[in-house]
């Protein structure tokens, strides 16, 4: 790992658990991890795409998750693996197509969570959950994590571009 890399990983962890000092509660959201182009409806990841998944972990593994979410689709399902493997939490579905009950329900739902969704439905998850419009993901881009941290009924929505890996 470069220094910059390193230096970034300990910002980036640092903000997760300085936010974690007062929070209500704070979502993680993520679009899966590079998947295979073949031509099938539902793709496994590609290397790159379980090193990202692997990378997304140990950046999340400090920042006290007590639930993790994705979609019932390989790309989602095996980018939440290694976290879930990680912490011993089991990765519970939800139906992306039904964004706006997930949003009410997790909105009931106390803890840090980490959700992983599709290039289409996690920044309007990401919408619903914070009230602020968030700008939709390029289908190239897989290297966006938002953070939406709910404190004292305020809340505060937060976009980090994870560096690449190597």
């Amino acid at each position: 790992m470069t220094i910059l890399k390193r230096i970034f990983a300990l910002t980036f962890v640092s903000l997760l658990l300085v936010s974690q000092a007062h929070a209500d509660g704070t979502y993680y959201l993520l679009r899966h991890a590079e998947k295979q182009k073949d031509a099938i409806k539902d793709p496994h990841l590609t290397e790159r795409g379980q090193e990202r998944a692997e990378y997304f972990a140990k950046q999340l593994s400090l920042a006290n998750i007590t639930k993790i979410y994705a979609t019932d689709y390989h790309r989602t399902q095996e980018t939440a693996k290694p976290l879930s493997d990680l912490l011993g939490i089991a990765v519970q579905s939800y139906n992306a197509s039904e964004l706006e009950e997930f949003a009410q329900a997790l909105e009931a739902e106390s803890g840090n969570i980490v959700i992983v969704g599709h290039s289409n439905t996690t920044p309007v998850l990401a919408t619903l959950l914070s009230g602020v419009s968030v700008d939709p993901i390029d289908e190239s881009e897989y290297d966006n994590l938002y953070q939406v941290v709910s404190v004292n009924g305020k809340t505060r929505l937060t976009r980090f571009k994870i560096l690449p890996i190597d």
